[in-house]
């Protein structure tokens, strides 16, 4: 800095402001250091930066899977919100193993990043006590937080699924199968009450063999799907429970001899050009992506009401594959 403020004819003060992009600098001057700066290559040190401010500008968000094409759109709303704040997003995959994102989540904290966002794998948070009672910010996303009170921000996964149900109901289907993700994450759990719920309402029962919850391992889920349709009831009609699952039940029932309707909870990449286009539940992972990092901002500009939990809407997309009557013969 000392180098840079020589050779424009300023104080490091002006300099600093200058880096900082701080007012009380007039353009000519700020054209000088700027000329200066790049002459000599200067970069501003963000450690010491931090050791001054004790904010590092930087936040943390993790992820179930960065494969997943659900997250994207969401790990984008994020940056965008967080680059409009001047900080930096780092990011990283938990593999929905709950020791994993502890491991994460508390590298991140050793980093001194200023707030999270977190979809958790795990139930319990209790280890992020000491985290945030030191100021890291942090808010959940598509799950709520276990054993804590946090901020969190959800897709309406009990009415997501209650529409989709109703509405394979109201197109004549009376045996409908759900097959969602493994039963101790909450939004499979949300999900399949919704599903249930939609048959209580129509007076349907459900048999045990019509719901399957697991892995969404293809070979698993593939064999959910034979297992309800080789039934001596079997169903005509299949909700899932998220966009992986949902890639594996087109397959199957593309190799079997009658039509069966489908409603899948996420959209899916080309869901509108297979014939039928497939009807789906559409989450909105932009806006929760975007909530749960503007609610993070304003922890960290000081907000200090109680935590609270935003549900975002989800919208029944109609597309062909949910409004597949039963079959004739059924």
């Amino acid at each position: 800095m000392k180098d840079v403020a020589a050779r424009a004819g300023v104080g490091l003060k002006t300099v600093s402001r200058v880096v900082n992009a701080e007012p009380g600098v007039t353009p000519d001057t700020e054209r000088r250091v700027q000329e200066a700066i790049d002459a000599l290559g200067f970069r501003r040190n963000d450690s010491a930066r931090v050791l001054r401010k004790g904010r590092t500008a930087s936040i943390g968000l993790v992820l179930e899977d960065l494969a997943d094409p659900f997250y994207g759109p969401l790990n984008r709303a994020v940056e965008e919100v967080a680059r409009a704040h001047g900080a930096l997003l780092i990011n990283g995959s938990s593999a929905e193993d709950p020791d994993r994102e502890q491991e994460l989540v508390l590298a991140l904290c050793a980093r001194r990043v200023d707030g999270l966002i977190i979809i958790p794998a795990g139930h319990d948070h209790r280890y992020l006590e000491p985290e945030i009672k030191a100021g890291v910010a942090t808010v959940f996303v598509d799950r709520p937080a276990g054993k804590i009170n946090a901020d969190a921000v959800l897709s309406d996964s009990f009415g997501g699924a209650l529409s989709g149900t109703a509405h394979l109901v109201a197109h004549g289907h009376r045996r409908i199968g759900f097959i969602g993700d493994q039963p101790r994450i909450h939004t499979a759990v949300e999900r399949l009450r919704g599903y249930r719920a939609a048959m209580a309402e129509a007076g349907l029962p459900v048999d045990d063999s019509w719901v399957s919850l697991g892995t969404t391992a293809p070979e698993r889920v593939h064999d959910a799907v034979v297992s309800m349709l080789k039934a001596p009831e079997p169903v005509t009609a299949i909700l899932t429970g998220n966009n992986r699952v949902t890639v594996t039940v087109v397959r199957a029932l593309a190799a079997h001899e009658r039509p069966v309707a489908l409603v899948g909870f996420d959209d899916i990449e080309l869901a509108d050009l297979l014939d039928p286009g497939v009807t789906v539940i559409a989450q909105d992972a932009a806006t929760l992506g975007r909530t749960a990092a503007e609610r993070l901002f304003r922890r960290l500009d000081g907000a200090a009401d109680a935590p609270n939990q935003v549900v975002v809407p989800t919208r029944l997309i109609a597309r062909g594959s949910g409004e597949l009557p039963p079959s004739a013969d059924r």
